[in-house]
């Protein structure tokens, strides 16, 4: 069915994330070592409780090293960086802490399996998901009664069966609790006939939408102190957080120096000679480079920074069977060894731009936006420098330091909107504002090419030497006894270093600007306000950091940042009520009509829209507004409204017809989606249940 072909019931989906230390960790190769959960040792202590009961270290553990030994396999080859070992951690300690949540549900409920239900489950057509994972026939489809009737029968596997057979109790278990709650859920014919209804409903409206710019300045709407507070005591529960911390810090890089630099380039002088010798380049690759897989790979410009591209492409060697390089870029050199120069079937383009943000579910932001791009373009008409402008009004953090160079990109590389207007322009043009996702841009191009080799390479990243890095760590230790001594900011201050911000934070969650920290993470959890850390080494670089502030309320604090946000919102309140105002005297003057209101004010503007669609609100020709057209739905014919709430306001309105296609028949739409929207609603009702669980539960996580 067309209405609600994007639900489908998800339910088993949840169940096996529910399941994801039995169904999504096991190796279940027969003959194999087989250990179940909790089979392994551990720490001889809890990694904390849920509701009061302990969750054994072991029991973590075994899960924790799961996950990491699953992400192994699943990335051979890649480093298990700390980021990515605290984020394996979380998962792990989620996992345990749902499986006891469930385990309390089922006492809760009363629900068992008996052995004889555990047999029946294997013998369905529709075997447990870990007996169909193990023996479907890839042939047939169906499962391989012979294989699995074997396995079973095998005495090796005795002890292995049995840790099956608690997966396979486990999963029923969570099915009879399914079942139980989907009992508490059912679908009514007024929800099926909306259903309906919303996604098929065409409407012809007019209406006159009016900004929260339209109320004037903010500074016309002074809030006070005590107005901040109860919004803030009011609206508590959208500020419900985990308990977090602050810090400040001063970070020292682990940027390798120019000995580093030169050092790795003087490498390449032996392998540049046996690379020019070597007859077998695949292996040699292999061997020397950090990117062992760059084996007769086709490159342009687009591979390249620009330095780099203009050193290969500009090179008076650049022939099939030269050795070029090593080539410094981006932090990395290159030594290409070229197979042939050639010609790139589609160019490559290289241009600057200037973006502009803004909302594009708000007029009066797109019209800020275009007030500036019309400013910017008179600069550039009179002179003014595209790379100073850039850096001045462009609202992209990559390029605007740059001048807003981009560099060189194939086509595929940019949203269509920009790659069209790019490379249907001429070197040295301006143009736009081209409209995309990001916002507008304002586009300078430099040029096209469409030289290519074909070459194998060597990729060597630069790193930090051990000495290099030992003088950096010294550095952040001298650091951190003289601001233990004087104080950070004073000791920042006199290094001319900056000293940054986390922002809040919470346990075992990433930072800002850092990332997971596993180390960060217990100093800020452990210390008092004002701690100082000792030197934390990352693998990018040495952290001194200092506690500013600590939140175990379980509501984010009333601070500066959140009075301001607090202060907007109410702002806008007060905004909305003028205009409210406004709208709602004219609407209710004799006779009004909505020609009559868009005349009562020079700002106001009158819309007409026809085969405006109710299902996801856009209105042809202005955009998506779904409060507003969630109105119009609700709305009789030929009616002037009263004033409704938009996404960027208020709206007066009058819907001139709604319809439905013709030869729809709306009892056999809501016939075929109802399957599909019971499942989403039991769906849905599960999740919000283990939600809710989670969230009533009292979960201590007492690990290190």
């Amino acid at each position: 069915m067309a209405v609600m072909s994007s639900l489908r019931d998800k339910t088993h989906i949840i169940l096996y994330i529910l399941l994801a230390s039995f169904l999504g960790l096991i190796v279940f190769e027969w003959g194999m070592d087989f250990a179940g959960f909790g089979g392994r040792g551990g720490r001889g202590q809890n990694a904390g409780r849920v509701n009061g009961v302990a969750v054994p270290y072991s029991q973590y553990d075994q899960v924790s090293r799961q996950f990491s030994e699953n992400y192994r396999r699943s990335n051979p080859g890649t480093d298990m960086s700390p980021e990515i070992e605290l984020r394996l951690q979380e998962q792990a300690w989620n996992t345990v802490v749902d499986q006891l949540l469930l385990e309390q549900q089922f006492l809760k409920f009363g629900i068992t399996v008996q052995d004889g239900e555990i047999l029946a489950a294997i013998n369905r057509p529709d075997p447990p998901q870990v007996i169909a994972g193990n023996f479907t026939d890839p042939a047939t489809g169906t499962i391989d009664r012979q294989k699995l009737d074997a396995a079973r029968r095998d005495p090796q596997n005795s002890e292995m069966w049995v840790q099956v057979e608690e997966i396979i109790r486990r999963e029923l278990k969570i099915d009879k609790l399914i079942q139980a709650l989907r009992t508490m859920e059912h679908v009514t014919d007024l929800e099926l006939e909306t259903l309906v209804r919303q996604q098929y409903t065409r409407m012809d409206a007019s209406f006159i939408p009016v900004p929260f710019s339209f109320a004037g300045d903010d500074s016309n709407y002074p809030v006070k102190e005590d107005e901040i507070k109860k919004y803030y005591g009011e609206h508590r529960e959208l500020f419900a957080e985990a308990p977090s911390r602050s810090s400040d810090f001063v970070f020292f890089p682990l940027i390798p120096s120019a000995k580093d630099s030169l050092s790795a380039q003087q490498e390449f002088v032996s392998i540049r000679a046996g690379f020019a010798t070597t007859r077998n380049d695949t292996d040699f690759v292999r061997m020397q480079s950090d990117r062992p897989s760059s084996i007769n790979e086709t490159l342009d410009r687009s591979d390249f920074s620009p330095v780099a591209g203009a050193a290969l492409f500009g090179s008076t060697s650049l022939r099939a069977g030269s050795i070029l390089g090593p080539i410094a870029d981006s932090g990395s050199y290159r030594l290409l060894k070229i197979k042939s120069v050639t010609t790139a079937q589609k160019p490559v383009a290289r241009a600057s731009h200037i973006l502009i943000r803004f909302n594009p579910n708000s007029r009066a932001d797109l019209q800020k936006a275009n007030a500036l791009s019309d400013m910017i373009f008179r600069e550039l008409k009179a002179g003014g420098n595209f790379a100073e402008l850039a850096r001045r009004y462009s609202a992209d953090p990559g390029s605007a330091g740059k001048g807003g160079d981009l560099g060189w990109f194939r086509s595929d590389r940019m949203v269509p909107e920009f790659a069209d207007a790019v490379f249907a322009a001429k070197p040295g043009a301006i143009v736009g504002p081209v409209q995309t996702q990001f916002g507008l841009h304002i586009i300078k191009v430099i040029g096209f090419d469409r030289k290519a080799v074909v070459a194998s390479e060597i990729v060597r990243t630069i790193r930090p030497s051990s000495e290099t890095t030992e003088a950096i760590r010294r550095r952040a230790m001298v650091f951190q006894m003289d601001a233990k001594e004087k104080g950070m900011d004073k000791s920042a201050a006199a290094d001319n270093l900056p000293l940054e911000t986390t922002g809040q934070f919470g346990r075992h969650m990433p930072i800002a600007a850092i990332g997971y920290n596993d180390k960060i993470d217990e100093f800020a959890f452990r210390s008092s306000e004002g701690d100082m850390s000792e030197v934390i080494e990352t693998p990018r670089g040495f952290y001194v950091m200092r506690l500013t502030g600590k939140n175990d309320s379980g509501y984010r604090k009333l601070d500066d940042d959140l009075k301001a946000g607090i202060t907007t919102e109410i702002i806008k309140e007060k905004k909305g009520e003028f205009i409210k105002n406004r709208l709602a005297s004219l609407a209710a003057s004799p006779g009004a009509t909505l020609s009559g209101i868009a005349g009562a004010d020079s700002s106001f503007s009158l819309f007409t829209a026809r085969d405006i669609r109710w299902s996801d609100g856009y209105i042809p020709g202005y955009g998506v507004d779904r409060p507003l057209v969630e109105a119009m739905a609700g709305m009789p014919l030929s009616e002037l409204s009263g004033p409704v709430q938009t996404q960027s306001g208020y709206a007066v309105f009058e819907v001139s017809s709604r319809a439905l296609p013709e030869g729809l028949d709306i009892k056999t739409e809501e016939a075929g989606i109802a399957p599909q929207v019971l499942g989403l609603k039991q769906e849905q009702l599960f999740s919000a249940y283990f939600t809710a669980l989670r969230k009533q539960a009292k979960i201590e996580d007492l690990r290190p």
